[in-house]
């Protein structure tokens, strides 16, 4: 079974794909890093699950379910750049604020649910969701409240493995049929 992994998308990323008019619509692609400043989607692979998370006024929402189809800069990324002035990935000008212009840029060609802000995830799921290292450690989020919100969103910044049965959980979530 594929790995699946979440990622948070920061306000400012969101407040583009809002601007941008990209809600409901569905990315054909996402970007990882070398820098801090664009997480590095490390032990992704085709077939494995993307969550992209965000936190508005303490609630996490799943902005996208995204399953990675390549890992490879494909023709629909447009040529490589000859100078630094000219953009990275002009083929995918358009999900240019899902990191395209980040430190080491790399295109992950997805298939993705539509971008959406109105799915939280519920008070009672946050504190069971789990995500483990490369070691097999596992760990909890810190900073949730007794009702469920998170009051820091430090343990979701970044791009991290779920275990198995929190990625059932969220993708129920997701398809809208609980699990």
């Amino acid at each position: 079974m594929p790995d699946a992994f979440t990622v948070l998308w920061t306000h400012d990323t969101c407040r583009a794909l809002r601007t941008h008019g990209r809600v409901g619509e569905r990315p054909p692609v996402a970007f990882s890093g070398r820098h801090q400043s664009l997480p590095a989607w490390a032990g992704a692979q085709p077939g494995g699950e993307v969550y992209a998370l965000h936190v508005n006024r303490y609630v996490v929402h799943v902005v996208s379910r995204m399953r990675i189809l390549d890992l490879d800069r494909g023709e629909c990324c447009g040529p490589v750049p000859g100078h630094w002035e000219n953009p990275a990935f002009p083929g995918h000008e358009d999900w240019a604020m899902l990191g395209a212009y980040g430190c080491g840029a790399k295109p992950i060609h997805v298939e993705a649910t539509p971008v959406r802000f109105d799915l939280p995830v519920p008070g009672d799921l946050l504190p069971r969701l789990t995500w483990r290292n490369a070691r097999g450690k596992t760990r909890t989020l810190k900073y949730v409240t007794e009702d469920g919100r998170l009051e820091h969103s430090i343990g979701v910044q970044g791009f991290y493995r779920l275990t198995p049965e929190s990625a059932s959980e969220l993708a129920g979530l997701v398809s809208g049929t609980p699990v």
